[in-house]
C-alpha cells in the first residue's frame, strides 16, 4: 500500500468515527422524542439511501455498476447490518448513550475472529490491542453507579458482531468495487431488511408535533459515514478502519456528558483509558499489504475474472 492511500484510509476511517460518534446522540433523543427503535433505524437509513442514489445519480452514474457476485455480497452485507442496527437501537432504548456505544465499541474484537475464521492474519500488535480493551469493556459494564441492563448489553455486543461481519464481507468486495457503489447497495439492502421488521412487527409512528430533527441528523451522519467507512476498509483493511474507528468512543463520550447529562464512574473511567490506548497504538502498526485472500470462508465474493477496462467507474457519466 502506497502512503498517499494509507492517508487516505486514515483519513477517511477517523472521519467516519467522528460522524459515528454523533450516532448514538442523535438516536438516544430520537428514542426520547417519542421514536420506537424499528422507526429510528428504519427513517434514517431509508433517508440516507435516497440521499446516496440521488447524489450518485446527479454526479457519478458510473457507480451504479457493480458485477453480480459484488452485488450479492452487499446484500449480504447490508442484511447483516440492518439486523445489528436494529439490535442496537433497542440495546440504546436501555442503556445510556455512552455505556451503550462503549460496549459496541467490543466490534474489533468480532472482526479479528471473523478475519481468523476467514483465512486472514492478525498481527501480534493488533492482538494486543484487542487485549487491552478486553478490561476496558468490563469496567465499562461492571463498574458503574448504576446496575447496567445486561439485556440490553447482550443485544449491544450482538449488534457488534454483526457489524464486524459485514465489515469482512465488505472488505471483500471492495477490492474491486468503489466505495460509494459499496455504500449505495449496501445501505439499499439495509433499508429493505429494516423496513421488512418495520411493516412486520412495528409501523408506529409518534405523535403528530415530535421534533424529527434528530432523524433528519441522523440520515445526514449516516449518509456521510457510510462512505468514509468503506473508503476506510478498502484502503486499511477492516481490522485496522475498525481499530480507528474506536475514536467515535471519544466522541459519543463527550457528547453524552455535555448534551445528555450522563455521567461514568471513576473506575468507567479507566475503562475507557484502556480503549483509548488501544486506539493510541495504531500508529505503531505495520500496514499489511491490501490484497485478495482466495482463501477462507467469505471467497466465494471473488468476482469471475473482470478486466479493469471492462469496468465503468472510471468514466465520466
Amino acid at each position: 500500500m502506497n502512503k498517499n492511500g494509507r492517508n487516505t484510509g486514515i483519513s477517511a476511517a477517523l472521519a467516519s468515527a467522528l460522524f459515528l460518534g454523533l450516532t448514538p446522540i442523535f438516536g438516544k433523543q430520537a428514542l426520547t422524542t417519542g421514536f420506537s427503535p424499528l422507526a429510528v433505524v428504519t427513517l434514517r437509513t431509508a433517508m440516507a439511501t435516497g440521499l446516496l442514489i440521488i447524489a450518485i445519480g446527479i454526479f457519478r452514474r458510473g457507480f451504479f455498476y457493480i458485477y453480480p457476485v459484488g452485488l450479492a455480497g452487499c446484500v449480504l452485507a447490508g442484511f447483516l447490518n440492518g439486523l445489528g442496527s436494529i439490535l442496537y437501537y433497542t440495546a440504546l432504548n436501555r442503556l445510556d448513550a455512552s455505556i451503550g456505544h462503549l460496549i459496541y465499541s467490543f466490534y474489533p474484537l468480532f472482526v479479528a475472529l471473523w478475519q481468523r475464521m476467514d483465512s486472514q492474519p492478525i498481527s501480534r500488535l493488533t492482538l494486543f490491542r484487542l487485549l487491552l480493551s478486553l478490561p476496558g469493556v468490563y469496567l465499562l459494564v461492571s463498574a458503574g453507579q448504576q446496575n447496567v441492563d445486561w439485556l440490553g448489553a447482550g443485544l449491544m455486543m450482538g449488534s457488534a458482531a454483526l457489524y464486524a461481519l459485514h465489515l469482512l464481507v465488505n472488505q471483500r468486495v471492495l477490492y474491486e468495487v468503489p466505495a460509494p457503489t459499496v455504500t449505495l447497495y449496501t445501505l439499499m439492502s439495509m433499508t429493505l431488511t429494516v423496513s421488512i421488521a418495520f411493516a412486520a412487527f412495528d409501523r408506529s409512528l409518534p405523535v403528530s408535533g415530535t421534533p424529527w430533527w434528530p432523524i433528519l441528523g441522523m440520515a445526514a451522519i449516516t449518509f456521510l459515514s457510510r462512505i468514509t467507512l468503506f473508503l476506510g476498509v478498502k484502503h486499511l483493511g477492516g481490522m485496522q478502519t475498525a481499530l480507528l474507528g474506536l475514536g467515535e468512543l471519544l466522541v459519543t463520550v463527550f457528547l453524552a456528558q455535555v448534551w445528555l447529562g450522563e455521567r461514568l464512574s471513576p473506575l468507567q473511567w479507566i475503562g475507557a483509558l484502556f480503549l483509548g490506548g488501544s486506539l493510541f497504538l495504531i500508529g505503531f502498526e505495520h500496514p499489511a499489504p491490501q490484497k485478495r485472500h482466495t482463501a477462507g470462508w467469505l471467497a466465494w465474493l471473488d468476482p469471475p475474472g473482470i478486466r479493469p477496462d471492462d469496468l465503468p467507474w472510471n468514466s465520466n457519466p
